[in-house]
């Protein structure tokens, strides 16, 4: 076998991503929001939008309404607002989740009525472990059909999931668990800042980001902002190299109302609000309506002006 075709034939069989393929040049695309989620996001795709206590990519997912995606199958290892938002907007086909919730406040209210009601359409669950989420992000990175660990030991999650098995190790013959590999086709991340090549900084609760990134085959950034170069920085602080990026946005606020760590705080009125606004169909569309349908990246960084940190 010549060195290309056996090259491309690893590309093709373990996802890997060739930044010569993905990228334009030697840098990450810089685009405003709309054009990179209509550039990578489509009807059908499984597509991740993924943060862990802070850094959720909530403008993201605001101008994937706005744009009106459907069958989606949304992946998270905890769906909050911004994924109640998508589905009861009629846009989720399938949530693949570890844990779905309104944090510090309750359920999720869009995502039951689609569950128990099919209201607006119904959703299908598949539900895992924080574990199992973490193991099978790093299994797709890695290209690997599949996540291999202990896990689900004493829970009842794999009575409602056909898709946790188990499986005998060759070597020792201890029952692990095993678990599809997740493999988004695009992945969706907020971050503090960006160079001008792409290169992208992650500070404080990375969770799960990275892994989702290396595994999708494409991935769309929005920052706080853009800065010249990383010169003054430990060179491991710079968390995905521009070749791991399709595309970057400036969003300024883009996580609220998560917060961003060494910007602004979480606004937890926000979130106590939400579950009186998603309770009621009709106030939930009227919400929708006005601070997502009518507005813009731009009125993020209005939301968070009073929630910024001081320098």
């Amino acid at each position: 076998m010549s060195e290309s075709i056996a090259y491309k034939t690893f590309v093709r069989n373990t996802n890997f991503r060739d930044p010569t393929i993905r990228n334009e040049g030697d840098v990450a695309k810089f685009q405003s929001l709309a054009e990179a989620v209509s550039e990578n996001l489509g009807d059908g795709d499984h597509a991740a939008f993924e943060g862990f206590t802070h850094l959720i990519p909530t403008a993201a997912v605001h101008e994937a309404i706005r744009q009106g995606r459907k069958d989606l199958t949304l992946i998270r290892m905890t769906p909050d607002l911004a994924y109640d938002q998508m589905v009861g907007m009629g846009m989720a086909r399938k949530l693949i989740f570890s844990y779905v919730g309104n944090p510090g406040v309750g359920l999720l209210r869009r995502v039951r009525d689609a569950v128990e009601n099919g209201w607006p359409h119904p959703v299908e669950m598949e539900e895992h472990s924080h574990a199992g989420m973490a193991n099978a992000y790093e299994a797709g990175a890695a290209g690997l059909p599949c996540a291999i660990f202990r896990g689900y030991r004493g829970a009842g999650l794999a009575e409602v999931n056909p898709n946790i098995r188990h499986i005998e190790c060759p070597f020792t013959g201890e029952r692990l668990a095993a678990i599809p590999s997740i493999r988004p086709d695009v992945t969706f991340i907020h971050a503090q800042k960006a160079d001008r090549k792409g290169n992208v900084l992650v500070e404080g609760i990375v969770g799960i980001q990275k892994e989702a990134v290396l595994a999708a085959r494409r991935a769309v950034v929005t920052v706080e902002e853009v800065v010249d170069n990383f010169d003054d920085l430990h060179p491991n602080l710079t968390v995905l190299p521009h070749w791991t990026i399709s595309s970057v946005a400036v969003v300024p606020g883009g996580s609220h109302p998560s917060y961003t760590h060494g910007y602004y705080e979480r606004d937890n009125a926000s979130y106590l609000a939400w579950d009186e606004i998603a309770a009621d169909r009709d106030r939930f569309r009227e919400w929708m309506d006005k601070n997502v349908l009518r507005s813009s990246p731009e009125d993020f960084a209005r939301r968070v002006e009073n929630l910024r940190i001081a320098a």
